[in-house]
């Protein structure tokens, strides 16, 4: 296997599993360098603590920028995960243009909503910027909740596959070349992935389990991102990816102490011997 380098462009939380506190870990240890710019430095992450510091970098971004490209470092792929504000979407775009190696890979995952909301931090001038960034992906992982906010549609808690199909179809629109749309459901008890690849729509349906954790989302990607640079399809990625992260639910079960994120670190040589 060729040794690949990615940057992933995301919040960190000093205390927490999500965002680039999981991303570097799985990542590398799938065996791809990793580096980061850290979008903001928050004590803890956002859900279930309260008067967490939180400090925007936003500033700190063009200048490892302009470092980076005075040591001439470049990328065989991006990732890019929750962002702050719309200065962060330019940012990222722009170090696309300067430092992603010529036909490198541009993976986004879209944070900005879940369960038919955006999050409070975001507004509409937010969505439509972030389609600016979708426009560029080579791959587009967003949850039901943020295609449509991206593709400007009702949200349906209760949906067919025409439905899922057509969001499907509104995210090309935007210039998304292959989507991976999470959290998708067609009957009770189950739930998977659509995975829009090379034009073509298929799905991969796993057990629901009952228990929402903070950072699965961020596990899902990282790990989807870890697969497809080790030359998996996108429904091979997404498969291990979904599953990796129903493993890790199961690990944290039955702890109920931990209520920040899932043990993901005990299991993570699950992840990688269905990489290898």
């Amino acid at each position: 296997m060729t040794y690949k380098r990615i940057l992933t462009i995301q919040d960190i939380s000093c205390f927490g599993q999500c965002s680039l506190t999981v991303a570097l870990p799985i990542i590398s240890a799938c065996g791809i360098e990793t580096s980061i710019i850290p979008s903001a430095v928050l004590s803890t992450h956002t859900g279930g603590f309260k008067e967490y510091t939180f400090n925007d970098l936003s500033n700190d971004i063009p200048l490892i920028k302009k470092h980076w490209e005075k040591e001439k470092i470049s990328f065989d792929a991006i990732y890019s995960g929750y962002l702050g504000n719309i200065k962060q979407i330019d940012y990222v775009i722009d170090i696309k243009n300067s430092l992603l190696k010529e036909k490198g890979l541009v993976i986004i995952d879209p944070v900005m909503g879940d369960n038919g909301k955006l999050y409070p931090a975001f507004n509409n001038e937010y969505v439509q910027n972030m389609k600016r960034l979708c426009a560029i992906s080579d791959y587009l992982i967003p949850n039901i909740t943020e295609a449509c906010l991206l593709t400007n549609t009702v949200f349906k808690v209760n949906y067919d596959e025409a439905y899922i199909n057509n969001l499907i179809l509104k995210l090309k629109k935007i210039g998304a070349n292959n989507i991976i749309l999470t959290g998708v459901s067609y009957k009770e008890g189950k739930v998977g992935v659509v995975v829009c690849e090379n034009n073509n729509i298929s799905y991969y349906e796993h057990e629901r389990i009952n228990r929402n954790y903070h950072g699965t989302g961020d596990i899902f990607s990282s790990s989807f991102v870890g697969a497809l640079l080790n030359n998996k399809t996108a429904y091979e990625s997404s498969q291990i990816a979904a599953d990796y992260v129903c493993e890790c639910i199961k690990n944290t079960y039955d702890d109920k102490n931990h209520n920040y994120g899932v043990k993901f670190e005990p299991i993570l040589y699950k992840l990688i011997s269905k990489i290898k």
